[in-house]
């Protein structure tokens, strides 16, 4: 079997988004199952549009999910260059052979009369646009007036419109597409810049790819591919078309949806785990052949099996990410949440007046509700936060008949040598002996009385982490507006 190679080939026209890191994965996942190479490839002619640190971002934030090539611009192979713009003059070769071949011709129209020609069509009903071949058979003379008007052609594709261009798609089965559907096509522009789908033919030719997963998007652009491999006598990679991913709404994903955050930058400034990002990306348009749903990567490469590929669109569930990301937590060290949630406290919170054991007292007791690190600020603001009992809170606690309870509770914490878990633990078990007091009778007011919450984590580790002075204090307060 011939060595399987693919490739991810984004534009650094942006940061990588949740589409790109889709494909990546899919990709990467399929050549490791197979052994073979997984290759990053620059397409960056849309000078215009290419923004500073563009394929840095791409890089870096591929790194983060653990998706690493094995051939780039920064670690390359045998097939470079891996940047469109430091291979134009390959495109440049093999425009040249069509128009050898007689299988492509040189179009000397302006924008501006294509525009006017197109406008014409529609006028006559016509939407969708066909070039009229004007340039296709014209004289050496005519020629020679464009180019002393200062006209550079471009080079189009001549067209066999009796040929249907058909493949068999991994994903989608069997498609054909009518060469009379298409009209004939630019494929090298006045400047020497390649369009896409004649640059992708030279590179995923001459790179050896064997095939290509990318979106549904680009279907309408296979039948342009092949008529490329075919005119210049290449072998086609296979072709696998991924479904959409929608939002909640079963809408097209699109970048400027404000529901969902779109670059995966934001999900590691938020503190998510990458491997829970790759478990996620990876049941995104794939299905294994079991229940199961959390995996480790050596796992998704053992059993990814390409034709388990969905063909119905993939809905981005941000509760099952938070369901996956919380599962990682769990299972992850608690040194290492720990190091990852302390940079969003020291942002917000003033935790410098607490030690590390504080710390990681605290990660621990909020670990298990944890969906992505930066939550943990919402959890722990209560321990800095204002003392400030509701009304409602203080007629809950009148109606629990909690006030002896509270001053019987602090007479009793004050007396404790050492205020740690365990003994505040059996503080309130004797307390609440002493005065036939259990269950929500005995924790509620004493939960309210110091955090203000009437719901939180195990409540003697809670109380231990705000201190036995501030729960004394807190707890006074409350004695006091009852």
């Amino acid at each position: 079997m011939k060595e399987v190679r693919v490739r991810y080939a984004p534009s650094p026209t942006g940061h990588l988004h949740i589409g790109g890191a889709r494909t990546a994965l899919f990709n990467y996942l399929f050549a490791k199952h197979y052994n073979g190479k997984f290759i990053f490839r620059l397409e960056d002619t849309d000078l215009e549009r290419n923004i500073p640190g563009g394929e840095a971002s791409q890089l870096d934030n591929l790194e983060w999910l653990g998706i690493i090539p094995d051939e780039s611009p920064l670690n390359p192979g045998p097939y470079g260059p891996y940047r469109q713009t430091e291979r134009l003059d390959l495109y440049k070769e093999y425009a040249n052979k069509l128009l050898d071949l007689g299988l492509a011709y040189e179009c000397y129209c302006t924008p501006e009369e294509l525009e006017e020609d197109r406008k014409k069509q529609e006028a006559e009903g016509n939407f969708s646009y066909r070039y009229d071949r004007k340039c296709l058979n014209i004289s050496e003379e005519q020629k020679a007036v464009y180019i002393a008007e200062g006209r550079k052609p471009a080079i189009r594709f001549k067209v066999d419109e009796t040929k249907d261009y058909e493949w068999n798609d991994i994903v989608r089965g069997h498609i054909s597409v009518p060469g009379k559907d298409i009209s004939d096509w630019v494929i090298l522009k006045s400047n020497g810049i390649p369009t896409y789908n004649f640059a992708v033919v030279i590179d995923d030719a001459l790179m050896k790819m064997t095939h290509v997963f990318r979106g549904e998007e680009h279907i309408s652009n296979t039948p342009k591919q092949l008529m490329i491999y075919e005119a210049l006598g290449l072998e086609a990679p296979q072709f696998g078309h991924m479904t959409l991913i929608v939002n909640e709404e079963r809408k097209k994903l699109s970048k400027r949806d404000e529901s969902i955050m779109q670059f995966i930058s934001q999900y590691k400034d938020e503190g998510y785990l990458p491997e829970a990002m790759f478990n996620f990306f990876a049941l995104l348009g794939w299905s294994p052949d079991s229940e199961d749903e959390i995996f480790s990567e050596e796992e998704l490469i053992k059993i990814f099996d390409e034709t388990r590929l969905s063909k119905s669109p993939s809905m981005f569930d941000k509760k099952k990410l938070h369901w996956i990301d919380n599962q990682y937590i769990q299972n992850e060290d608690l040194i290492k949440i720990t190091e990852m949630c302390k940079p969003y406290l020291e942002k917000e919170l003033p935790i410098s007046s607490k030690d590390e054991e504080w710390l990681t007292k605290i990660i621990a007791l909020f670990k298990p509700q944890l969906n992505y690190c930066s939550e943990i600020v919402e959890l722990v603001a209560p321990f800095f936060a204002q003392y400030h009992l509701s009304n409602e809170d203080k007629d809950f606690i009148n109606e629990l008949e909690g006030k002896d309870l509270l001053e019987a509770i602090s007479d009793n914490f004050n007396n404790l040598e050492v205020f740690d878990m365990e003994n505040i633990k059996k503080c309130i078990k004797d307390t609440g002996k002493a005065l036939n007091r259990k269950g929500k009778n005995l924790f509620m007011p004493i939960r309210l009385a110091v955090s203000n919450e009437r719901h939180g984590g195990d409540l003697p580790t809670v109380l231990e982490l705000y201190g036995k002075d501030q729960v004394i204090t807190n707890i006074k307060k409350t004695i006091e507006l009852l």
